[in-house]
């Protein structure tokens, strides 16, 4: 994909200024790095307390590009954010369990003591090369993490649908605003695009689908899902697969993978991904009341001003490569307003390619 200048200058926020958060303030100083060559990492809140989350391509805690290596790994984080500990449940160097099968996720959640994944394969079980974008699958753990089961159903690119994340809710998803489960899929930038032809770049224009599930059925199959189909006034409306309709759209693009938290203390949904150019650090974070909106920009990264461009306070090697962060969800102070950015980025077994972790505070309007 030839990227142009022009484009590149022109990124502009979709949405207009969040109401409440005015901006956010990183303190650098707290950045921590663990886990090296092995990136992704968003993580949910489990009900024995601690963190889980996967990470793709890599050792996991205490190994790395080589040493300990899988597609797929699943880590628990016990501690609080400043002083935490990794270990390797599922795959990874001297894992607690093996891993079962290979793929990548950018999404997984904790429900009533259950551990739910979509899943997205590595080399497709239908035939080709490796390609992420070909189906989504349903991972479940009933043991936190140690083992997984998939059921015989599949979201596939015919449906229009790429590499989707849950909506995390606090722990153990408690913090739900319903008995729903959502996720958001990335819609790809036309039917037919694979891994090998298109890469793993921004799809413009950029459109996110939003899907519900009851939370008793959320391994029950394709029919038990709806989907946002626009708004009848001020209520969301739902319906099969064949009528949904985007619930976020980003002229300049979304990135091939996102993230998506409650913060309980502002009562806002939070939304991240990338826009116009792919791990170059250039993010965007959004928030909302609802899950379905109305949208509004916390924070517009561009090509002239990247996430991470000033670091006061950190030592460690940098590379602007970052595709990728989301929120700990343990980590977020009771009023809201302080939180953990977990990130993520393509440095090919250096710098941010492994788990990172800064804390931040938002900077309130009023």
């Amino acid at each position: 994909m030839i990227l142009r200048g022009a484009s590149l200058a022109s990124a502009e926020a979709p949405y207009p200024p969040s109401p409440v958060i005015a901006d956010i303030a990183l303190d650098w100083s707290t950045h921590q790095r663990h886990a090296l060559g092995s990136d992704n990492w968003q993580l949910t809140w489990a009900d024995d307390d601690h963190q889980y989350g996967a990470w793709g391509d890599g050792g996991g805690f205490g190994g790395n590009n080589r040493d300990g290596r899988v597609g797929l790994g699943y880590g628990r984080i016990e501690g609080d954010w400043h002083n935490y500990q990794g270990f390797n449940v599922w795959g990874g160097k001297n894992a607690e369990n093996s891993a079962q099968f290979s793929g990548k996720s950018w999404g997984t959640i904790a429900i009533g003591g259950v551990l739910y994944s979509w899943v997205i394969p590595d080399e497709p079980d239908t035939g080709g090369p490796r390609d992420h974008y070909r189906y989504i699958q349903l991972a479940r753990s009933t043991d936190h993490a140690a083992h997984w089961t998939k059921p015989d159903w599949r979201w596939w690119r015919e449906d229009n649908l790429m590499i989707p994340t849950f909506l995390v809710n606090g722990k153990d998803n408690a913090g739900a605003r319903d008995g729903y489960v959502y996720s958001y899929f990335i819609r790809p930038q036309h039917m037919n695009v694979t891994h090998a032809d298109f890469g793993l770049v921004v799809h413009k224009p950029g459109a996110l689908f939003l899907a519900r599930v009851p939370k008793d059925k959320v391994f029950a199959g394709r029919d038990a899902y709806e989907w946002f189909t626009g708004m009848t006034g001020s209520s969301p409306a739902w319906g099969p697969l064949a009528a949904k309709k985007p619930v976020f759209e980003n002229p300049e693009g979304t990135g091939w993978c996102v993230s998506a938290s409650y913060n309980p203390g502002l009562q806002r949904y939070l939304l991240a991904t990338e826009h116009t150019v792919s791990h170059q650090s250039v993010m965007s974070l959004f928030d909302a009341p609802e899950p379905w909106g109305p949208w509004t920009t916390v924070k517009y990264w561009t090509p002239n001003d990247r996430f991470g461009r000033s670091r006061p306070g950190s030592r460690l090697d940098w590379s602007d490569n970052v595709f990728f962060f989301s929120f700990a969800p343990k980590w977020f102070s009771p009023d809201g307003r302080r939180f953990t950015l977990v990130f993520t980025g393509g440095g090919n077994g250096k710098n941010n390619d492994s788990l990172n972790t800064v804390r931040g505070t938002f900077r309130l309007r009023g």
